[in-house]
C-alpha cells in the first residue's frame, strides 16, 4: 500500500510539542521525511514539556523518520538555514509546509497595554515568518508540480461583537487574533494567486480547544468545550494531502472538516481508529464556523 505522504518532505514549526509535535508524527507515519523545526531541542531547554528528541522518537516509534532542526524562526536567518537543512538532508524539495509555530499570547495585555516588544514579535512569528516560509518552497513545489502549504490558525481570529460584551478569557486578543485574522487573509489570497500551479494553501483552527500544556496553561478547559488530538491531526492530514486543485482556500475549523469529508479519525501513527470520534459521532453543536 502507498502511504499518501510517501516522498515528500514536510517542514513543521513548533513541532517540539502539542499540535506541531502530533502532526510530525502523523506525516511521518503516513510515509513523509519531516524536518521538525523549534527552538526547543532537547527535554528542559523550553518552559513547557515536549522537545525536538522527543519528536523524532515518537515519530519513529509511528514508523516514520524525522529530522530535528533547532531554530528560532524569528529571525530570517533561522527560517531559511531551516529549509535549507530539511533540502539538503533529505535531497527533497520542501513540498509540505505546516506554519504552526506562535509566539507568546498575550492575553493579559489589552489594547492599551500592549508592548512594542509584543506586538513586533507576534507579528514576525505568526504572520511574516509564515509568508517568509512559503516565500522560500513554492518555487520548489511550483517545480515539483504539487505543493500544499498549512497555516494553523485559531478561532480568536473572528470579531468581537457587542456590546454587550460577555465574558471571555482571552479578552479582546487584539494582537493573537489579529495576526490570526492576517493569516486567514494571507491564506485565502494566497490560494488564489497560486491556483492552477500545483500548490493548496488552507487554514485550519481547532474547533473545540485542543488539550495542550500551552492551552491549558492559559485557561482551564472543560471537556465539552475540547476535541481530542486525533481529530484536528485528520483534518489536517486531509488539507496536506487533497487535491490542489479543489481542496484550497479554506479556513475551516477541525471538526467541520472531519464531519464534511467523511474522514476516519485515526490515532497518531495512523493504526487505530479513535472510538468516540468518528463523523457520525460527533455532536453536531460542536460545529461552528470558524
Amino acid at each position: 500500500m502507498t502511504l499518501p505522504c510517501a516522498g515528500r518532505l514536510a517542514l513543521i514549526t513548533g513541532a517540539s510539542r502539542g499540535i506541531g509535535q502530533a502532526l510530525a508524527v502523523r506525516l511521518a507515519a503516513e510515509g513523509a521525511r519531516v524536518a521538525a523545526v523549534s527552538r526547543t531541542a532537547c527535554p528542559g531547554d523550553g518552559r513547557y514539556p515536549g522537545s525536538l528528541t522527543e519528536t523524532v522518537a515518537l515519530a519513529a516509534e509511528a514508523g516514520g523518520t524525522a529530522l530535528a532542526i533547532p531554530a528560532d524562526i524569528r529571525s530570517g536567518e533561522g527560517r531559511h538555514r531551516a529549509v535549507r537543512e530539511a533540502e539538503e538532508h533529505f535531497g527533497l524539495p520542501v513540498t509540505l509546509l505546516v506554519n504552526n509555530a506562535a509566539a507568546p499570547r498575550v492575553f493579559d495585555l489589552a489594547f492599551d497595554q500592549m508592548t512594542e516588544e509584543a506586538f513586533r514579535e507576534a507579528v514576525e512569528v505568526n504572520v511574516w515568518a509564515a509568508w517568509d516560509l512559503a516565500r522560500a518552497v513554492v518555487p520548489g513545489m511550483v517545480r515539483d508540480g504539487a505543493g500544499w502549504i498549512l497555516n494553523i490558525t485559531s478561532a480568536q481570529a473572528r470579531h468581537r461583537i457587542g456590546p454587550p460584551y460577555g465574558p471571555n478569557r482571552s479578552g479582546g486578543a487584539c494582537l493573537y487574533g489579529g495576526t490570526k485574522a492576517m493569516v486567514d487573509r494571507m491564506t485565502t489570497g494566497a490560494a488564489m494567486d497560486l491556483h492552477g500551479r500545483g500548490v493548496a494553501v488552507n487554514a485550519l483552527a481547532p474547533e473545540g480547544a485542543v488539550r495542550t500544556d500551552h492551552a491549558a496553561a492559559v485557561a482551564d478547559l472543560p471537556a465539552h468545550a475540547t476535541e481530542p488530538m486525533e481529530t484536528f491531526v485528520e483534518a489536517a492530514l486531509a488539507l496536506l494531502t487533497g487535491d490542489p486543485d479543489r481542496l484550497t482556500g479554506r479556513v475551516t475549523g477541525s471538526l467541520s472538516l472531519v464531519v464534511e469529508l467523511g474522514l476516519s479519525v485515526r490515532s497518531l501513527d495512523g493504526r487505530r481508529e479513535i472510538e468516540g470520534w468518528q463523523p457520525g459521532e460527533i455532536d453536531p453543536s460542536r460545529l461552528r464556523t470558524v
